[in-house]
């Protein structure tokens, strides 16, 4: 009979046991662990020794997803995957075969390469869940848990369904947050290619006339000539090379996003862009109500498929993408090993509003937390929209008094002169 290896949880669901099992089957081994009271988190059959010929043949082959595609597959393509493997799974195929199946109908690509690794971990012994966590690019710890929890429950098919809507789910939020940017950036960024064009092209023009004429310049058409000097280039250095302003311009955008990038990979730069980016006045607001959509979403989903609250929590806690709720989360995590409340650290917390944790202190109650959850994230997802229509409604009026009051300004200093010359002129 084969032996099994298992990871499980006690009834408390706070100690992790090691053993082993015999049993006819996977399933066979679930139930013999749960009449011990037992609820197992991971379970692998233990592998025989294979034939000499086997593994040489192994050795030769190369191991799909390894070395073809870089990057990680897009979101799009992994919950069109995971809906057709749960369509599959519920017509009764068996995983190997659903596998190869969607395996075969990809385009040459990431996703493929990388089905081909998973199909050959299957064929191998190994479970799904584990097969994927070895192709971190596609398949995340999320991922990988909540087909881990389907597999022990016998309910992959339902589990991958909701899979494939929390994916959905979380890219249209996603998608919502970054469309309501792109018509600022873009407008801004035009700004800066026009305004640094007239600088670089046009205001040198009027310094000559200037200076033929002899005027006196004010304050303010001064200081833009200095600037039109510094964009073009044209200002007086001892003996180093003049680079153009213009070139700092065009590449402080990248810069800002390679310093924040770098920041944000220590503890402490990530922890003070989060603070900053959640107090932020307009913006904090859309922030926070985003993170909580999204926290609440993945913990939901958690746990209506079966994972251990802890765990759930700990998943939650490392996917959420804020440091401020990582802390937040942490506390609950601590909270709930003690045996006290999910609710009452995150209301100390002060990082949801009040209505939040409430619900979240009632579907404790009533044991519907997975329920509650996502109820809150259903109605954060709204919030967001509304918050996103009016930031784009505020935005917009503001570009426009900000590129006129530039423009007017540029305007007026250039004109200044030009009346003295006028009047000098006239006398």
């Amino acid at each position: 009979m084969p032996t099994f290896h298992y990871k499980a949880l006690d009834k408390s669901g706070k100690k992790t046991q090691n053993g082993t099992v015999e049993a006819a089957s996977s399933e066979e081994a679930i139930q013999r662990l749960k009449l011990q009271q037992l609820y197992p988190t991971e379970i692998r059959e233990e592998k025989g020794k294979k034939s000499s010929t086997a593994p040489a043949k192994a050795k030769k082959r190369k191991k799909p997803g390894t070395g073809f595609a870089i990057g990680k597959v897009s979101v799009k393509h992994l919950t069109v995957f995971t809906r057709q493997l749960s369509t599959l799974q519920d017509a009764g195929l068996p995983l190997l075969r659903s596998l190869q199946i969607l395996e075969q109908q990809q385009r040459p690509g990431k996703l493929k390469s990388i089905l081909l690794g998973v199909v050959e971990e299957v064929e191998g012994g190994a479970s799904l869940s584990e097969g994927m966590a070895k192709f971190p690019r596609a398949f995340n710890t999320l991922y990988c848990k909540m087909v881990n929890a389907g597999e022990i429950g016998g309910v992959l098919d339902v589990i991958l369904q909701r899979l494939s809507e929390f994916m959905e789910k979380a890219q249209r939020l996603k998608q919502k947050v970054v469309g309501a940017m792109i018509y600022p950036v873009a407008v801004i960024i035009v700004a800066l290619a026009i305004v640094s064009g007239i600088m670089y092209f046009i205001i040198p023009k009027f310094q000559e006339i200037f200076e033929d004429f002899g005027v006196e310049l004010p304050a303010l058409t001064q200081g833009l000539i200095t600037c039109s000097a510094w964009i073009a280039g044209n200002y007086p250095t001892k003996g180093a090379m003049t680079v153009p302003g213009v070139v700092y311009v065009a590449a402080s955008p990248f810069a800002i996003f390679f310093f924040l990038k770098f920041i944000r990979k220590t503890k402490y730069g990530k922890a003070a862009t989060d603070y900053t980016l959640m107090y932020i006045p307009v913006i904090g607001g859309l922030v926070r109500k985003t993170v909580i959509a999204r926290f609440t979403r993945t913990l939901g989903t958690l746990v209506a498929a079966g994972v251990p609250i802890l765990e759930a929590v700990t998943i939650t806690k490392e996917t959420s993408g804020n440091y401020v709720f990582e802390k937040a989360l942490g506390k609950v995590h601590d909270s709930i090993r003690e045996g006290e409340s999910f609710a009452q650290p995150l209301r100390e917390s002060k990082t949801c509003d009040a209505i939040v944790v409430n619900m979240i202190d009632v579907g404790e109650e009533t044991g519907d937390l997975d329920t509650m959850l996502l109820k809150i994230a259903d109605n954060y997802d709204e919030e967001v929209d509304v918050a996103v229509a009016g930031l784009v409604k505020l935005i917009e009026p503001l570009l426009v008094v900000g590129l006129g009051g530039l423009i007017g300004t540029i305007v007026v200093s250039m004109f200044m002169p030009m009346v003295k010359m006028i009047e000098s002129l006239q006398k």
